[in-house]
């Protein structure tokens, strides 16, 4: 291999805006982040949770079809 054709990878600090710090290897110098797994709401559990609906229930509601659970509330509510 030839001398000095490749970058230097060394251990970098990455930081990120929450303040949280760790180490890792890159050819820069140092790494900012916005977010990491300390912040990020899906690795903390505080992700919320937002339901839309797909396409099937957009299907179902639109043209009728009802499933076993509406079905079984309907002949309650009768």
């Amino acid at each position: 291999m030839k001398k000095e054709l490749h970058p230097k990878y060394d251990e970098v600090e990455v930081t990120c805006a929450c303040g949280n710090k760790f180490t890792t290897k890159s050819t820069k110098e140092e790494i900012k982040v916005e977010i990491c797994s300390a912040c990020h709401p899906f690795y903390t559990g505080k992700q919320k949770s937002l339901e839309k609906g797909g396409r099937v229930e957009k299907f179902n509601k639109k043209f009728g079809v009802q499933t076993e659970e509406k079905k079984e509330e309907e002949t309650e509510e009768a």
